[in-house]
């Protein structure tokens, strides 16, 4: 089966995948019409869940739309008056691994604290010139410690130059947020509202406002995920149910991981982003205990070729292919049109690999499937992550699971909150055993403490 997009120059390829009889097209349909229509998505937190509403207002509350209306024009002024020439993003999660993907896609640099590692964050700020670097800090709530420990790294750094961390900063948050609290008197305060989900955030500010800053064509970007939902609202053509359905046809027989295999340099965090927006959205136990999920890794062709394809062809049938072609050297320039053998192009090597690829799998026994674009550029990006935030919201709904909240982060977050109590005990002098008491000793005593 093929399914195109003609005004994104997008097409799905299931061909080499068999599909057999997913649930209703109808129920996972009228679930999504729920959401932007503005259910509760999140009960654990009773919020909506309103990423649709950023990319079309008419869609959003009434209440909502001159709040989206606002922010773009607060981004467009942002863009026009920023004076700096690099950017660095301190954020986490949905509020770093989106804009890595889309910023690396597009060409736009910038430098990320994505961890509370204080020599990964020594690496990466002595890389920069403190003088020429704005930063954008996004957290929704200002309470998540990685980000907020970076942040606090990034501003002794900027302390330290001499130069004042507020006039280089820009806060993404919650309205009334620790961070809105703690970033008063910086450049700006950007919105970040509580129905916009951390995963699902690429078309707020978190994605939109680092793009504006560094000159991407972030309208376009949305105009990308418009064309998309649109063409995912109803059962004729559907790309995002044709996508859900070949996951779902994917699984028969047995639990089988899903292998991104983008052949293109620009989208190799593709696999990183989607281990997020996929297994944190579907990996959940359900009402009747049964524990489900759907597994995400990969890298990019045609590196893998010479890594796991091995196992991938002659190893377990635990897994199924999804190719990424992108058909257009344009963007290469001249190095584009160069032949490295008589009318041969690099960029014809890199099709023939994921189609001999794609065969040798075949061949095996081992299913794929195929998304085509003709290019990388806003457009076709911001309809790509609007086609698979709507496929893991199709299949959710078949696995009767809620895609949108994340109770198993939230146990991490508490048992990390006990182990630093664990510390704070040890330091006070207090009897503690076990290999996790063990462990901090260790730490403490390599760092002098």
């Amino acid at each position: 089966m093929r399914v195109e997009v003609e005004e994104l120059g997008l097409a799905l390829d299931t061909s080499f995948l068999t599909l057999g009889v997913s649930p209703s097209a109808a129920h996972a349909l009228d679930s999504m019409a729920a959401l932007e229509a503005g259910a509760i998505a999140n009960p654990d937190q009773g919020r909506q869940v309103g990423h649709y509403w950023l990319r079309l207002g008419r869609h959003a509350p009434e209440h909502v739309r001159g709040d989206i209306k606002a922010l773009h024009r607060q981004i467009d002024s942002l863009a026009k008056d920023w004076p700096f020439s690099s950017l660095l993003v301190i954020g986490i999660g949905g509020s770093a691994l989106g804009p890595q993907l889309v910023l690396d896609a597009l060409g736009g640099r910038a430098r990320f604290l994505d961890n509370t590692d204080p020599v990964g964050a020594a690496r990466v700020l002595a890389e920069l010139d403190l003088k020429t670097t704005g930063v954008l800090v996004i957290s929704k709530s200002g309470g998540t410690k990685e980000t907020r420990n970076s942040m606090l790294l990034a501003q002794s750094a900027y302390g330290a130059a001499g130069l004042d961390f507020g006039a280089h900063a820009i806060a993404v948050t919650g309205q009334d947020s620790l961070l809105f609290k703690a970033a008063q008197g910086w450049r700006a305060r950007v919105p970040l509202w509580d129905w916009v989900g951390g995963r699902t955030s690429l078309h707020s500010a978190v994605g939109l406002l680092p793009m504006a800053l560094l000159g991407l064509d972030w309208r376009g970007f949305l105009d990308g995920a418009r064309i998309m939902d649109a063409r995912t609202r109803g059962v004729s053509e559907n790309p995002a149910l044709v996508l859900a359905q070949g996951w779902w046809s994917a699984q028969e027989g047995g639990p089988r991981a899903m292998v991104m295999l983008p052949y293109c340099d620009r989208l190799v965090l593709l696999s990183k982003y989607l281990q997020q927006l996929v297994m944190e959205s579907l990996g959940k136990r359900r009402a009747d205990g049964e524990r489900v999920g759907l597994t995400v890794y990969g890298n990019k062709g045609s590196t893998d070729q010479h890594a796991y394809v091995q196992q991938l062809r002659d190893g377990p049938d635990d897994f199924f292919a999804s190719f990424v072609a992108v058909l257009s050297d344009d963007q290469a320039g001249v190095l584009g049109a160069v032949q490295v053998e008589p009318g041969v192009r690099a960029g014809d090597y890199l099709l023939g690999f994921l189609l001999g690829t794609r065969k040798a799998l075949s061949d095996a026994g081992k299913q794929s499937l195929t998304l085509e674009l003709e290019q990388v550029d806003a457009r076709s990006l911001g309809g790509l992550i609007a086609l698979y935030e709507r496929a893991v919201g199709f299949y959710a709904t078949w696995l009767g699971i809620n895609a949108y909240n994340q109770p198993g982060v939230e146990a991490g977050k508490k048992a990390a909150e006990e182990m630093l109590a664990l510390q704070v005990r040890i330091l006070a002098g207090e009897p503690a055993e076990g290999p996790d008491a063990a462990l901090i000793r260790r730490r403490l005593a390599l760092t002098g403490r």
